[in-house]
C-alpha cells in the first residue's frame, strides 16, 4: 500500500511502496519525492536526510529477451524466437534466470508421459499384455476411443506449445523444426481421427486385410512426449551455458557500507552513486570500483590478475569490485557504478560473446533455409512412392513413412551445433581470464601466425619505476624534475606517474605549468612562466628544435640498459632528461617460448626508442623489433604484414594501441590498460599476461573442432535418418522405421550435440 504526505522543501507529494522498499532496505522504509527534487526521507516526511541527490534506484520497465541462435531477434518479456522457435533468453547479464519456460515444459512434459503410457497399452496391448485382448478388458471398441481422448489431450494440452510455434512458423514462412513436428504430429492425430470416427472416408489402399484402417494415436503421443523430453533436456543444458556468468555476478556483493556524515547502512548496490563515500570492513569484498580515501590492508585480486598474493592499498589506490578485503578497514570513495565497474563489463562482455555468432554459422544458415522444405518434399515423394510401389495397404504404408520423415529430420540439432559450442567456450574463457568479444574472434584466433606485441604494459609490468635524471650543463636535477613533473601532473600515462612519483622521493615540488597539450607518440608540451616547457622522445625534441647532442652517449647507455629516456627542453633549448625504468613481468619471457614454440612469429612493435626497445628484446629473445613507432606507424606495420597474407594479431594495452588492435585479424588488449584498448580489442586478457594467448588459442582451437564434430553429427544423423524414416531397407529386410522411433531418435540427436558442446566446460587449457 502506497503512502504519500509532502516534501517539507518544495511542497511536492512524496510516496513509497512500504512492502518494495522496506524488503530492500532492511526493514527501513523510505519516501521519495516524486518530482525533480527527489529527496529522499526516513520513515516519514518530516525525517529528511538528503536534499543533494537521487537515491531511488531505477525502475526497469521490462528486460529485454533475444534467441540464442539469432541474436538479431530482440523483444520485450519472454517468448520464443520466430525464426527456430526456441525459447528465448534474458539479452541483460545482469537479469536474474528465468525458469518460466523450463518448469512450464517439465510440467507439460510429465502430463504427457503419464498419458503416453495407457496410449501405448492400448494400441499395443498384446503385446505390452500378454494373455486376453485389450478389448476384452476394457470392451469392445472402446479401447480406440480412449485412444482418441488420452492422444487429445497430450497433443492439445501438453504439446500445444509445439503446435502454436509450428502454426506461426507457417504463418510467418519461417519454416523450422516445429513445422515438421507439428505436420507430422497434426497428420498423425487427424488420420487416426477419422479412422475412429468416419472410416468410411478411406479407400482401400489405407486397410488392412481385415479391412480395418490404421491407428496412429500411439505415435502422435509418443513423439510429443519425446520432444518435450527433448527440450526439458535442452533448457537445463542451456542454463548450464550460463553458470560461467552466475559465478562472475556471485563475486560482486549485493550491497555496500554508505557512510554518510557519521552515520553509517547498509544500502542495495543500486543504492550507491558515484562519488558515494563507503566503508569496507575487513573479510568483506569490495563492493564497487573506487579509491581509497582512508584506511589501509591487504587486498586479495586474484579474480583479476590471477596473482594469488594480496595487493597493499592506502590512500589514493584504486580497489576493484568483488575483490577481498583483508584484515583492514578501508573509506573508499565510488568511481564507477552499475554497467561501468570493471566485473559488470566482464560480464555483459561475456553474455554479448556468447549471443554472437561465429562465421561457421553462416554456412548453418544457408542450409537451413532449404532444409525444411527439403525435408517436407522428402517426405512426400516417400508417400508417393510407397502408394505406388508399396505393398498393401500401400497408402497407410505411406503416410507411416512420410510421418517419418518429418518427425526424424527436424533440423534441432543442426541448428544448436554452433550456438551451443559458442555459448559454453565464452563462459570456459572467462573462468580462465579469457574475454572473446564476439564469436568471430573466436573462431579467428586459432588461425594467427603472426604476434605483435607492444612493450609497454604488455612486455612489461607498465608502472615504470623513476630512475634518474641527467642535466646539461651545470644544471639543476632539481629543477628539471621539478618542471618534468609539473607536465606530467595532469596525465595519465604510467611514465607521468613515475615521474611524479620521483619527485616525491626526492622532495621537489612539481612547478604550476600551464597550456598542457598532449602529441600522441611523442610526449607533452606546456607553458611555465611564459616559456614553453617540453618533455618527450627525440621526434619531439626535433619538433621544437632542440638539440640533444650533448647528452645522447648518456642517454643511449641508459637505453642499452632497459630504460626508457625522456628528454625536457625549455623554448627549444635542452635542459636534461629523465630515465624511467619499466621492468619485464615475469610471465613474460616463458609466455613468449610457449607462443613460439607453437609456431607464432613475434614482433616487438613499440614507440619507445630503438635502443631500449633493442635492450629488452635481446632480454627477451625477440629477433623482430620496430621501434621509435606513433600509432599510424603501428597501424602501417599491420596493414604490411597482412597484404604479406600473415594473419596477424596484435597485444597492446595503450591508447595509441588502439588503431593497431581495430586493424589487427585478432586485437588483444590487456585488461590492466586503457579502456580505449579494450573497446577496440577483439580478445581481452583480464590479468594482463600474455601466457593467457595460449590458453585462448587453446581454446580457439578446441571451440572449433567441438562445432565440426556437432556439424557432422548433425549432416550425419540427417543423412542417414530420412532414407531409413522412408524405408530404403524395407525392401531387403521387411524392416519400416516407426514414427515413435524417429521421435526418440530426434530428441537424442540434439541431446547428443548439446552434451558435446557441454564437454568444453571441463577442457584443460594449456
Amino acid at each position: 500500500m502506497n503512502t504519500t504526505s509532502k516534501d517539507p522543501v518544495c511542497g511536492m507529494s512524496v510516496s513509497v511502496d512500504r512492502a518494495a522498499f522496506k524488503a530492500m532496505l532492511g526493514g527501513t522504509e523510505y519516501f521519495f519525492c516524486s518530482k525533480a527534487c527527489e529527496r529522499k526521507f526516513e520513515e516519514s516526511p518530516d525525517r529528511y536526510l538528503d536534499h543533494s541527490r537521487t537515491e531511488k534506484p531505477a525502475v526497469v520497465q521490462g528486460a529485454t529477451y533475444t534467441c540464442p541462435m539469432h541474436p538479431e531477434v530482440r523483444q520485450v518479456g519472454s517468448g520464443s524466437c520466430p525464426i527456430c522457435g526456441m525459447a528465448l533468453d534474458p539479452e541483460s547479464a545482469s537479469s536474474p534466470p528465468d525458469d518460466t519456460e523450463l518448469r512450464d515444459m517439465t510440467w507439460r512434459f510429465r502430463v504427457a508421459a503419464a498419458l503416453s503410457i495407457p496410449v501405448v497399452v492400448l494400441a499395443m496391448g498384446d503385446m505390452v499384455l500378454p494373455g486376453k485382448p485389450i478389448d476384452e478388458l476394457v470392451g469392445d471398441g472402446l479401447g480406440r476411443y480412449l485412444e482418441f481422448a488420452l492422444t487429445s489431450v497430450v497433443v492439445l494440452y501438453a504439446g500445444w506449445p509445439l503446435l502454436a510455434r509450428g502454426a506461426e512458423s507457417i504463418r510467418r514462412r519461417m519454416p523450422n523444426m516445429f513445422t515438421l513436428i507439428a505436420m507430422g504430429v497434426g497428420v498423425a492425430l487427424v488420420h487416426s481421427t477419422l479412422a475412429v470416427f468416419a472410416p468410411g472416408l478411406f479407400p482401400v489402399a489405407f486397410r488392412d486385410q481385415s479391412g480395418s484402417v490404421a491407428l496412429y494415436f500411439e505415435a502422435a503421443a509418443v513423439i510429443i512426449t519425446l520432444v518435450l523430453l527433448g527440450q526439458v533436456m535442452e533448457l537445463r543444458a542451456r542454463a548450464k551455458t550460463g553458470s560461467a556468468i552466475r559465478a562472475l555476478l556471485d563475486l560482486s556483493p549485493k550491497t555496500a557500507r554508505l557512510v554518510e556524515g557519521d552515520q553509517e547502512r547498509d544500502v542495495p548496490l543500486d543504492f550507491v552513486r558515484v562519488g558515494a563515500r563507503l566503508r569496507v570492513r575487513p573479510g568483506e569484498a569490495v563492493p564497487i570500483d573506487g579509491r581509497v580515501l582512508e584506511g589501509a590492508s591487504h587486498v586479495d585480486e586474484s579474480m583479476v590478475s590471477g596473482e594469488p598474493v594480496p595487493v597493499r592499498k592506502g590512500e589514493g589506490a584504486s580497489v576493484i569490485g568483488g575483490t577481498i578485503n583483508g584484515t583492514g578497514t578501508l573509506l573508499m570513495e565510488a568511481t564507477r557504478v552499475g554497467d561501468e565497474t570493471l566485473l559488470a563489463r566482464i560480464v555483459q562482455m561475456v553474455a554479448n560473446a556468447q549471443r554472437s555468432r561465429a562465421p561457421v554459422q553462416n554456412l548453418v544458415d544457408r542450409v537451413s533455409a532449404w532444409f525444411v522444405p527439403g525435408v517436407v518434399l522428402a517426405a512426400g515423394l516417400s508417400f508417393v512412392l510407397w502408394s505406388l510401389f508399396g505393398p498393401a495397404p500401400a497408402l497407410a504404408y505411406g503416410l507411416l513413412a512420410f510421418v517419418s520423415v518429418l518427425i526424424i529430420a527436424c533440423p534441432c540439432a543442426l541448428g544448436l551445433a554452433t550456438p551451443m559450442s559458442i555459448m559454453v567456450a565464452m563462459g570456459k574463457g572467462a573462468q580462465v581470464g579469457v574475454l572473446f568479444r564476439n564469436a568471430e574472434a573466436i573462431q579467428a584466433l586459432r588461425g594467427v601466425d603472426t604476434l605483435v606485441v607492444d612493450k609497454t604494459g604488455t612486455l612489461t609490468l607498465g608502472s615504470p619505476k623513476f630512475d634518474q635524471v641527467i642535466v646539461v650543463g651545470d644544471g639543476e636535477k632539481n629543477r628539471v624534475l621539478a618542471l618534468a613533473a609539473g607536465l606530467e601532473i595532469g596525465s595519465e600515462h604510467p611514465l607521468a606517474a613515475a615521474i611524479l612519483e620521483g619527485a616525491i622521493l626526492h622532495d621537489v615540488e612539481p612547478m604550476r605549468v600551464s597550456d598542457f597539450d598532449s602529441v600522441t607518440g611523442k610526449g607533452v608540451i606546456g607553458r611555465f612562466d611564459g616559456m614553453q616547457v617540453t618533455l618527450g622522445n627525440a621526434k619531439l625534441m626535433t619538433d621544437v628544435g632542440a638539440s640533444i647532442d650533448t647528452i645522447v652517449g648518456e642517454a643511449g647507455r641508459l637505453r642499452d640498459n632497459g630504460a626508457t629516456v625522456m628528454y625536457l627542453a625549455v623554448d627549444g633549448q635542452l635542459q636534461g632528461a629523465i630515465s624511467v625504468a619499466d621492468p619485464i613481468k615475469e610471465s613474460t619471457p616463458a609466455a613468449l617460448k610457449q607462443l613460439s614454440s607453437s609456431g607464432l612469429h613475434i614482433v616487438m612493435l613499440t614507440g619507445d626508442s630503438e635502443r631500449t626497445a633493442n635492450a629488452v628484446a635481446r632480454t627477451l629473445g625477440i629477433s623482430d623489433v620496430v621501434a621509435d613507432a606513433l600509432p599510424e606507424d603501428k597501424l602501417r606495420l599491420i596493414e604490411e604484414l597482412q597484404s604479406q597474407g600473415r594473419i596477424v594479431a596484435m597485444a597492446g594495452d595503450g591508447v595509441n594501441d588502439s588503431p593497431a588492435l581495430a586493424r589487427a585479424d585478432v586485437g588483444i588488449a590487456m585488461g590492466t590498460g586503457t579502456d580505449i584498448a579494450m573497446e577496440s580489442a577483439d580478445v581481452t586478457l583480464v590479468r594482463g599476461h600474455l601466457d593467457a594467448i595460449t590458453s585462448a588459442r587453446h581454446l580457439s582451437e578446441l571451440t572449433m573442432r567441438n562445432i565440426k564434430q556437432n556439424l557432422i553429427f548433425a549432416f550425419g544423423y540427417n543423412a542417414a535418418g530420412v532414407p531409413l524414416a522412408a524405408g530404403i531397407l524395407y525392401p531387403f529386410t521387411g524392416w519400416l522405421l516407426s514414427p515413435m522411433v524417429a521421435a526418440a531418435a530426434m530428441s537424442l540427436s540434439s541431446v547428443s550435440v548439446i552434451l558435446n558442446a557441454l564437454r568444453l566446460r571441463g577442457a584443460k587449457l594449456r
